[in-house]
């Protein structure tokens, strides 16, 4: 069955918006009769027929409305994006398989991009999102400077961890992160985080984290991370 995304697609608003109409009608050749699956993003996945094959504004009868429940965790990677921003979206998508709530791109002192198109990670997002069958699609934030970043996490009771490759103490991440509990976690630059950055963010309780002997790289350390948050919290 065809799958299809639309954030305001509702019980009380059985309509595709306009580009996914286009698709399912024109592209995909759908018509009146034929039953397709809506995921909205924020935890339902629609199964519904076709009533008005109209490719500017699709209708349907919701036929079943199945609603998942959030993770009893979750998990907020915060990452400089990569100067190859290939590598920066393939992280979006793998995170967004793998399982992640929210992805805040961040600016650093070594930050070689400083630059990002919102509307092309979101489709990114979008198309892992469907490809996963997840009934959460992660809530991208918009690109914030670090330093107000750890601002605004003054008051978080979040756990809140930063991975950085400065010779210092620092405790593994599957060692001190505690299942169903969430998480926020901080993935530097190409270049790391700056000294100056790792003593602000420690000064206001985030722990200074590592994800292994290898220095890895920025995507790389980002799903790293996600993985083995999600992979402590997998139950049977």
């Amino acid at each position: 069955m065809q799958l299809f995304f639309d954030d305001k697609f509702s019980a009380e608003n059985p309509i595709l918006n306009t580009e996914e109409s286009k698709h399912c009608v024109r592209v995909l050749r759908h018509t009146n009769g034929d039953e397709i699956s809506i995921l909205n993003g924020s935890g339902t996945i629609f199964t519904a027929k076709i009533t008005d094959a109209n490719p500017k504004a699709c209708k349907l009868d919701i036929i079943d409305a199945k609603i998942d429940k959030e993770r009893s965790f979750s998990i907020h990677m915060v990452v400089a994006p990569t100067k190859n921003i290939d590598r920066f979206e393939w992280f979006l998508e793998k995170a967004t398989e793998i399982g992640v709530e929210q992805i805040t791109p961040i600016i650093c002192d070594h930050s070689e991009r400083k630059v990002i198109k919102p509307e092309r990670l979101e489709k990114v997002l979008i198309s892992a999102t469907k490809q996963s069958l997840k009934s959460y699609k992660p809530v991208l934030n918009p690109l914030v400077k670090f330093k107000d970043f750890i601002k605004d996490q003054e008051n978080s009771s979040d756990n809140k961890f930063i991975a950085h490759c400065y010779d210092s103490s620092k405790t593994l991440l599957k060692e001190c992160y505690k299942q169903n509990t969430d998480a926020i976690i901080l993935i530097g630059p190409e270049g790391d985080f700056s000294e100056e950055e790792v003593k602000l963010a420690t000064a206001n309780n985030f722990q200074a984290i590592s994800l292994g002997k290898a220095r890895l790289r920025t995507e790389t350390a980002a799903l790293m991370a996600c993985a083995t948050v999600n992979f402590i919290n997998l139950t049977d």
